[in-house]
């Protein structure tokens, strides 16, 4: 399979559904997308948060049609599919937050499992030209057993909170369609690939959701109130978004191209190294604020933090995953490690405080990702 910096000649002119490309992650992705020429179809609600990464880079402007519309609305996204006849579809649409799921279980679950049936669904019934398809999970899928080396694919499912639980739900929906209506050995005559994607904590400029750590740190940069943290001691798998976006685009390429081995589920992490603590990242990011402020007057300036020691929900204290497989097959692996990416964030902040076309910093960051070498 072509690298990355390769990959325009792939993408150019493939009709791309991307559910959830109103949020974080989504946003990113439709920004590269488009920007490698693919026609991109966006299905999603609002953006959830205030400001979004959505508003504030113009995606609505780079993709071909953004639908504001509930993956739990069946009719609707089945029109929007007969719509759009996609290539390939990209399933990104969740309710993504471990505490919110404690506060809202049964959206979590309706959204996570029947948006998961919903998507499938609409594929199986009004997407005839679909040939690929990626349901993106999460890391927190797996029975954790806070043991010190990384989970790998076959590892048993679980979940303890309705996030984690609901997203391990999704693959095994997806692993019925898959047997009952795609199976790998019968790709001939149903034409589709489908696979599941499971990422550690995602990073970068842009997020601006609540009860995340990094933006937690920024918005108190940005209002100058001391960070309050809970579980400084929790380890997690910390990367770029833009890692693991570059995953799911490179196993929608094997996908597309039929070639089986790539019907799975595949993690994307980090490096073994760049699974850190919370108080690691805010150390981190604390230093190289301070270094910059001196280097270069940046406008940022960390106003320090203390540890939140009230009672909070139920969080693993300890996660990271085995990328072997997506090194070995895939020939993906991380581009930028921990240190680089915590330096892109700063960047990104800096420019939007300083009022930057924010898309053009995103694009200008994808472009500086995908010159870097695979570590």
């Amino acid at each position: 399979m072509e690298g990355l910096d390769l990959n325009k000649s792939f993408w150019k002119g493939k009709s791309v559904f991307l559910t959830g490309h109103t949020g974080f992650k989504g946003s990113w992705l439709s920004l590269w997308l488009s920007s490698l020429g693919a026609k991109v179809t966006g299905y999603s609600l609002e953006p959830p948060t205030n400001p979004s990464l959505f508003v504030i880079a113009s995606v609505q402007s780079a993709i071909e049609k953004s639908v504001i519309a509930d993956i739990r609305d069946l009719a609707r996204l089945q029109d929007a599919m007969r719509a759009a006849k996609p290539d390939i579809v990209i399933h990104m649409a969740a309710q993504p937050l471990v505490r919110d799921s404690y506060k809202i279980p049964v959206d979590t679950y309706s959204i996570n499992v029947m948006g998961t049936v919903h998507i499938l669904e609409a594929i199986r019934t009004d997407g005839p030209n679909v040939k690929a398809f990626v349901n993106v999970t999460t890391d927190k899928v797996y029975e954790n057993k806070e043991w010190s080396w990384g989970y790998r694919e076959n590892e048993t499912l679980g979940g303890y909170d309705p996030y984690s639980n609901s997203k391990a739900c999704s693959e095994l929906v997806t692993s019925a369609y898959r047997n009952s209506f795609f199976h790998p050995e019968k790709i001939k005559e149903h034409g589709v690939a489908i696979a599941t994607a499971r990422a550690g904590n995602v990073i970068g400029g842009g997020d601006f959701a609540l009860d995340r750590l990094i933006p937690d740190i920024i918005r108190s940069i940005m209002e100058n109130k001391k960070l309050s943290i809970r579980n400084p001691n929790s380890i997690r798998p910390w990367q770029h978004v833009l890692e693991p976006l570059s995953g799911y685009m490179e196993l929608a390429e094997g996908l597309y191209n039929h070639d089986t081995k790539f019907i799975d589920g595949w993690n994307f992490g980090p490096n073994e190294g760049d699974a850190k603590s919370v108080l690691s990242i805010v150390e981190i990011l604390n230093q190289k604020i301070s270094e910059n402020g001196k280097e270069k007057k940046s406008p940022l300036h960390f106003p320090g933090f203390e540890i939140d020691k009230g009672p909070h929900p139920h969080e693993a204290n300890y996660l990271k995953l085995d990328i072997s497989k997506a090194r070995s097959i895939l020939g993906w692996s991380p581009r930028w490690n921990l240190d680089t990416a915590l330096g892109k964030i700063i960047e990104w902040t800096e420019s939007y405080l300083n009022k930057e076309k924010i898309d053009s910093v995103c694009i200008r960051q994808i472009g500086e990702y995908m010159s870097a070498s695979g570590q």
